[in-house]
């Protein structure tokens, strides 16, 4: 175990490597496009041009750029934005990364337990009304666009009912740190969560009841049957375990590239400074240094989420540990 753990901590620092590289010569040794006239503006002079070339190393080789980057990057920390100058790109990056993980984690929770939830009651009452009943009402949380549930959630806690006992205690829209203000962080977050986790409950509550009604069909649940255990022993010990695979898989995925940033709609509708919107403004701005400090944390966290992912196989699925 501890070696194949090496092993994909070997994996991670080599893909990390790779993508780094990958995303300083998309922006930065591209035909066409030349970072310090990005910097220096439209009508800025060839004389001037040049020295910002000269005083940021453009004019030197492309291995040495790189190692520059990187360096002021990770080591000294002072790669600033080029769209403001003092601001500089890993503090930043790092202030946006709790707003992310915060909202991410929270919502993850909530689909986690409600998507096992609907899956397995699903999958017990199969054919019947309630099944039905759950499909359809995932169904709807799949349909539901986040950007449109956010809103609706916001016109009812924020204006329509913000006076009312049922949201009188929704706060305004923004982040409240956790450690400095805990119960402001909850009360802040808790309809994000639930705006973001509605669209992944449907998601992987339907999975799950398909996964868990073909692990019924298989050979070892009908032993397991045999041997008198009861329905719900069946179900938790013997069937839901095996039908966790697509399940972490899909969670492995879809939570590295939401905190990644791809929770950029839920930040913008709650006005929540992460990185999803860090990086969004990025990119409008074309502000290379923080595109390329947002990439690389947002590729960190896919690269560790898989790999997490990789280990829990082999937790929870034996057939797994001898292949």
């Amino acid at each position: 175990m501890s070696v194949a753990i090496l092993q994909r901590l070997a994996q991670m620092i080599f893909v990390l490597f790779g993508i780094s590289a990958l995303v300083f010569l998309i922006f930065f040794a591209t035909p066409g496009a030349d970072p310090a006239a990005r910097i220096a503006g439209r009508n800025a002079s060839p004389e001037t041009v040049e020295t910002i070339r000269k005083e940021f190393g453009f004019d030197r080789a492309l291995p040495v750029q790189y190692v520059i980057m990187m360096k002021r990057l990770f080591v000294t920390q002072d790669l600033a934005s080029y769209v403001n100058r003092g601001m500089r790109v890993a503090p930043q990056v790092a202030e946006a990364a709790p707003v992310t993980l915060s909202l991410v984690a929270g919502a993850a929770v909530l689909w986690v337990l409600g998507a096992v939830f609907v899956g397995v009651v699903a999958a017990m009452t199969r054919d019947t009304v309630i099944d039905r009943g759950l499909m359809v009402l995932a169904l709807i949380g799949v349909s539901m666009p986040v950007y449109w549930l956010g809103e609706v959630m916001n016109l009812l806690s924020q204006s329509r009912f913000h006076d009312t006992w049922l949201f009188s205690w929704v706060p305004s829209l923004g982040y409240k740190p956790l450690f400095s203000d805990p119960v402001g962080w909850f009360k802040t977050l808790i309809i994000p969560w639930i705006t973001l986790a509605a669209l992944y409950i449907g998601i992987y509550g339907r999975v799950l009841r398909a996964n868990l009604v073909e692990a019924y069909q298989e050979d070892f649940i009908r032993t397991a049957r045999a041997k008198g255990l009861s329905p719900a022993r069946v179900m938790l010990r013997h069937a839901l375990r095996t039908s966790l695979i697509a399940f972490v898989t899909m969670f492995g995925l879809d939570f590295g590239a939401l905190v990644g940033g791809s929770a950029l709609l839920t930040e913008v509708v709650f006005g929540l400074n992460g990185v999803g919107r860090l990086t969004y403004q990025a990119l409008l701005n074309l502000d290379l240094p923080v595109i390329l400090g947002t990439v690389i944390y947002a590729s960190f966290f896919v690269v560790l989420a898989n790999a997490v992912v990789d280990v829990v196989y082999v937790l929870i699925d034996p057939r797994v540990r001898g292949s």
